[in-house]
């Protein structure tokens, strides 16, 4: 088992900048991925970045130059967002992945003036 402890998120103005932290703990296997993603109201959970154990990252389009994702250590994944727009207003999720997937309980991102 792998439990997932998000901090960070809240209300922030359109242009501002916002610090999501995960850190894992339990069972973590050497080889995994972990990563951020979201859903806003009405719509699918959608992949916003992840990080592999050696450091490959990837990320979804709509937010390529703005986000950057890094790990601060083997259990602690960083996700840090800037110039956000209100189309980025979402609950944001940790995700750890090995063999099976392991999900934070959401922390809410709020864009708006």
């Amino acid at each position: 088992q792998v439990q997932l402890v998000e901090s960070g998120g809240g209300l922030v103005q359109p242009g501002g900048s916002l610090r999501l932290s995960c850190t894992a703990s339990g069972s973590i296997a050497s080889l995994n991925t972990m990563g951020w993603y979201r859903q806003a109201p009405g719509k699918q959970r959608e992949l916003v970045a992840t990080i592999s154990s050696w450091g490959t990252t990837s990320y979804t389009d709509s937010v390529k130059g703005r986000f950057t994702i890094s790990k601060d250590n083997a259990k602690t994944v960083t996700l840090q967002m800037n110039s956000l727009k209100p189309e980025d207003t979402a609950v944001y999720y940790c995700n750890f992945r090995s063999n099976v997937d392991y999900w934070g309980q959401g922390t809410q991102v709020t864009v708006s003036s």
